[in-house]
């Protein structure tokens, strides 16, 4: 198996940022479309791909009824909680474009807990893909104490060697809710991952999973182990990169 491919792109701005990664979407998707007839995409919420999102529901050009949508992670949250990841994109995103709804796929917040929500999820993702799901697209972002997805460091979620949806519960003051994510065996199986982060406060967690090969962040975990890593940044969150690292 081919080793992982990584690019550092550093824009001025946040729509900047969004235009790059619309463009990357579409090749990305039309490349799957036209090899068995759809694409894979798992979106992450948060603050960074709002704009993104807006920006995604205005191209025309995408081929939404060809387009299947997971989510990477979920606060276990009802869905009209402004915390619902879910609910964000759909009013960023997905009641804007005509896409069909046995494409979008959900984590439930509707069960009776975080543990059963998770063995659903997964069993979604295995019902979809049949095997090991390789999506051709996931989207994260990183947070303000380097994790990504809900992989919280000091949490059993990060060193999940097997399943590939398990249960965050609730540890230190870094969380505010109860979660269900992706795993790294699942996020580290695809096709391309696509890091979209903006904002100065962000810059020496981005620097260090991006120049510290032995950082223990959740966000330099992300390895795809066959795939392409894209890091998608504004000036300011890259303002402590140097010009070798870009």
């Amino acid at each position: 198996m081919a080793d992982m491919v990584r690019e550092v792109l550093v824009f001025k701005d946040n729509e900047a940022m969004a235009e790059f990664a619309i463009e990357k979407w579409e090749e990305i998707s039309q490349g799957a479309i036209d090899e068995r007839g759809y694409f894979t995409v798992a979106l992450s919420g948060g603050r960074s791909p709002v704009l993104l999102y807006e920006k995604l529901s205005a191209a025309k050009e995408l081929k939404w009824d060809q387009t299947h949508i997971f989510m990477v992670d979920e606060r276990f949250v009802p869905y009209e909680s402004d915390w619902n990841n879910y609910r964000m994109i759909t009013e960023t995103l997905l009641r804007r474009v005509n896409i069909p709804e046995v494409n979008l796929h959900p984590i439930l917040t509707e069960e009776v807990s975080m543990q059963a929500s998770a063995e659903k999820y997964e069993e979604d993702l295995i019902s979809f893909f049949t095997t090991l799901p390789r999506f051709d697209l996931i989207v994260l972002g990183i947070g303000m104490d380097g994790h990504t997805a809900s992989l919280f460091q000091g949490t059993s979620a990060v060193s999940e060697k097997k399943r590939l949806v398990v249960p965050v519960p609730l540890t230190g003051a870094a969380m505010r809710y109860e979660r269900v994510t992706m795993t790294f065996p699942l996020l580290n199986n695809a096709e391309n991952v696509m890091f979209f982060v903006n904002g100065a406060d962000k810059a020496e967690f981005v620097r260090e999973v991006i120049k510290d090969e032995n950082s223990s962040l959740p966000a330099a975990m992300v390895k795809p182990k066959s795939g392409k890593l894209i890091f998608v940044l504004d000036k300011g969150v890259a303002s402590l990169l140097t010009r070798e690292q870009n």
